[in-house]
């Protein structure tokens, strides 16, 4: 491989945020033997199976949401992930938990693990934030659409855990019942929240 193709390898990873997917990387005319030698002198570091990154980037921060974002774009980040994000939660997820709309086929990747909930069109649409993360656009599901959700899936995820958000919510200085209460009726468990809600106001 000449120094001139590793040049503009390098160019068009920095042209796109310095990360890439294999397949990405060769429908903008870096094939795969490139990124093998580029990975194998070090000037990139394989963050997973088919996932590169210039070795110059300061670290992936948030690893695991990024390549998801990348792999799955129209994953949501959601119920344990999301409170982690929004340090809403003490637990630390094992997988990532996202959420698809409902007539998409599960995706098929090695890593990160993923545990996946599937919704119809307007629970999924509700709550969607965009994040940028380690220069990566990452969709996550803002605080109150997360805590309803926590108590639709408290069968998935464990009561104590949604009980512990909306606590830990309301601890919060910039917190939104309104919002909260919208995304409780969207997820149609505002009657099993209101108990909660009144005990901590």
């Amino acid at each position: 491989m000449t120094r001139k193709s590793f040049e503009i390898a390098e160019k068009i990873f920095r042209e796109n945020k310095g990360i890439l997917r294999t397949g990405e990387a060769k429908k903008l005319g870096i094939n795969e033997a490139i990124l093998v030698q580029m990975h194998s002198v070090g000037l990139l570091i394989k963050e997973s199976r088919g996932l590169y990154r210039l070795a110059d980037l300061s670290p992936l921060s948030n690893p695991d949401l990024v390549e998801i974002a990348i792999k799955v774009p129209k994953a949501v980040i959601c119920l344990i992930s999301a409170l982690n994000y929004h340090q809403l939660t003490t637990q630390i997820p094992y997988n990532v938990y996202v959420a698809l709309p409902r007539d998409t086929k599960a995706p098929r990747i090695d890593y990160p693990p993923m545990d996946i909930v599937y919704l119809s069109e307007t629970p999924y649409a509700t709550g969607i934030e965009e994040h940028m993360l380690d220069g990566v656009t990452v969709r996550i599901y803002s605080r109150e659409k997360t805590i309803a959700d926590c108590f639709k899936f408290h069968n998935k995820i464990g009561m104590d855990i949604a009980i512990e958000a909306i606590k830990d919510y309301f601890h919060q200085p910039d917190r939104n019942l309104g919002e909260l209460l919208r995304c409780a009726r969207v997820d149609r468990v505002d009657k099993t929240m209101q108990p909660y809600i009144k005990a901590v106001l």
